[in-house]
């Protein structure tokens, strides 16, 4: 088990894009041509988005350095996925909540985002995963998580403060962060701002790496989106059960909604997983997720976080209004180290 290595066993792909030795996926999937049109029905753009998947991936497998990436198409894959995203919007399943609302009409759903996005920060973050450093992260506001102990409940639950999105000129910005020796773009909370964010990289003509920092309780139709355009999953895997989620974050469905995702991003990109592990929940939660991780999914960096505090509304749930005990990372731990997960970052 590799503790605090220095270079992760199972990111090399997303390494070899921070070095432009290879592109960015989404680079990739604008080189792909796709002719379409904007009056065509929602099925017929998923019937051309699945026919030019596999121009994609066979791109992904052919294309073996940065500069065998080819010229951009006039109309392309990465543009059909914006406008097939657009088209989500009026009846909003972003999410797996699927609420349905018409964003386009500036109605909100669960997250209380409409069509127009903010973000509360962006800046060169040196905290994150030593792979990641300095990754130029964007705070999203908005969420569509409840989640009681919420670190960031300020930005989470008022989506409309901070700053509005101009995909254009926030491409600018991450070119201009890349040139201040950004190693990636890192999207936080990004899932109900797809379809902006798919607009900001197709502005964008720089390579750079993808980072998707999310709970991974994004939609199938979103899952098929994001393959060809994140390089790195970081997802957060919380919950080994569905009543822990609905008691702490109010969502149905987690397990089988997660683990399907985290299957999807296994094959489409590389995964950067992180557990937070909660107070009282070793062998609910982290056991079976350890165990999940190591059958399904191995050949990813699991990263084992023990930084848990009580914030927002923790106090009115006694069993987690506490910080975690020695005996409990101890436990968390030993559990690691007995499924025999390869990369382990503590």
């Amino acid at each position: 088990m590799h503790i605090q290595s220095r270079e992760p066993v199972y990111l090399s792909r997303y390494l070899d894009v921070t070095r432009d030795k290879l592109p960015s996926q989404f680079l990739i999937s604008q080189s792909v041509n796709v002719e379409f049109s904007n009056d065509s029905s929602i099925d017929e753009l998923w019937d051309l988005h699945d026919r030019a998947m596999k121009s994609y991936r066979e791109k992904l497998d052919r294309v073996k350095s940065i500069e065998e990436l080819p010229r951009r198409a006039g109309s392309s894959l990465l543009d059909l996925k914006a406008t097939i995203a657009d088209r989500i919007l009026e009846a909003c399943h972003f999410c797996e909540r699927r609420c349905g609302a018409n964003r386009r009409r500036r109605e909100t759903g669960y997250c209380r985002c409409d069509a127009v996005s903010h973000y509360s920060a962006e800046f060169l973050h040196y905290g994150e995963e030593p792979e990641l450093v300095p990754s130029h992260t964007v705070f999203f506001t908005g969420c569509n998580f409840s989640c009681v102990y919420c670190q960031n409940w300020e930005i989470s639950t008022a989506p409309q403060r901070g700053t509005s999105i101009l995909p254009q000129e926030f491409a600018r910005i991450i070119a201009l962060r890349r040139a201040y020796g950004s190693r990636n773009v890192n999207f936080v909370t990004p899932t109900p701002h797809t379809h902006i964010i798919l607009k900001i990289l197709n502005a964008l003509k720089m390579n750079i790496p993808v980072v998707w920092n999310s709970n991974m309780y994004y939609s199938h139709e979103i899952a098929r989106l994001l393959e060809g355009v994140v390089d790195v999953y970081l997802g957060d895997f919380r919950y080994g059960n569905d009543e822990c989620a609905k008691k702490y974050s109010n969502v149905r469905n987690y397990w089988s909604v997660v683990t399907r995702n985290f299957m999807l991003a296994y094959t489409g990109g590389e995964i950067l997983l992180r557990h937070l592990v909660l107070p009282g929940h070793l062998e609910c939660c982290t056991k079976p997720i350890v165990q999940w991780t190591k059958e399904n999914i191995p050949k990813v960096r699991f990263n084992l976080m023990f930084q848990y505090n009580p914030a927002y509304r923790a106090y009115e749930y006694p069993d987690i209004n506490r910080t975690l005990t020695p005996e409990e990372i101890q436990r968390a731990l030993q559990i690691v180290k007995e499924a025999g997960l390869e990369d382990v970052l503590v």
